[in-house]
């Protein structure tokens, strides 16, 4: 499924920036913006990886890192750290803390997306592939791009998102509210019917030239990429 990313920033601007670009890449993107609400906010929904920033308000990212670190159900949860501060007692500190690596601020955006799949690879392979199949269609996730028996199709952000969300799922059908939640994020302010309009700009993409159509519908219930697209 989609890697979920929480990030925990009291910077709102630092924070949309990496919501931007993660979600260009493909991860879902939540945000806390203090120590306790991180702590929630994992209860709540775990992630697959955190960015950490050092300095925060109420709990600070060492003792969230320390207190995941003693809970066994995160004591695995990758965790990136993030910080101004880049002498080498903190880092030394952030990684004695639990920490999988340690980010310094300023940084390339570019960077940081880079430490986040690399972090993913090591702990948990699966949600850090680089391409998907599904018949003759091809997601190369790192390059963001859909090839079809060798064509390129050519989709918006969001169209990239709804199709890698069913192609790690074949042939299970999804209802709209279920694919809000997954492409668009629990806090999106999104009519389900929006949905419809996705999945019509999908197909038309997808099936251009008289193929097949690999997007089945299932009446009061949802949508699914056809377990048997040829």
């Amino acid at each position: 499924m989609t890697p979920h990313i929480l990030v925990v920033e009291d910077e709102a601007a630092l924070v949309e920036l990496l919501r931007y670009n993660l979600e260009e890449e493909g991860f879902r993107v939540s945000a806390a913006a203090d120590g306790e609400a991180a702590l929630a906010a994992v209860a709540e929904d775990k992630p697959d990886l955190i960015v950490l920033d050092l300095m925060l308000p109420l709990i600070s990212g060492l003792e969230i890192c320390r207190q995941l670190r003693r809970r066994p159900e995160t004591r695995g949860l990758p965790i990136i750290m993030l910080t101004a501060r880049g002498e080498e007692s903190d880092r030394i500190r952030g990684l004695d803390s639990g920490a999988d690596d340690y980010v310094t601020k300023p940084f390339s955006p570019s960077e940081l997306v880079a430490r986040v799949r690399a972090v993913l690879r090591r702990a948990r392979p699966a949600l850090a592939q680089d391409s998907l199949g599904y018949g003759e269609l091809v997601m190369d996730l790192a390059k963001r791009r859909v090839t079809r028996e060798g064509r390129a199709i050519h989709l918006s952000p969001t169209e990239f998102r709804l199709l890698q969300y069913f192609m790690e799922h074949p042939g299970r059908v999804f209802s709209r509210e279920q694919l809000l939640d997954a492409v668009w994020g629990l806090d999106a302010e999104v009519e389900p019917r929006t949905v419809d309009a996705h999945i019509r700009r999908l197909r038309k993409a997808l099936n251009d030239g008289g193929k097949a159509d690999l997007i089945r519908t299932e009446r009061a219930a949802g949508y699914a990429l056809d377990s048997k697209p040829y």
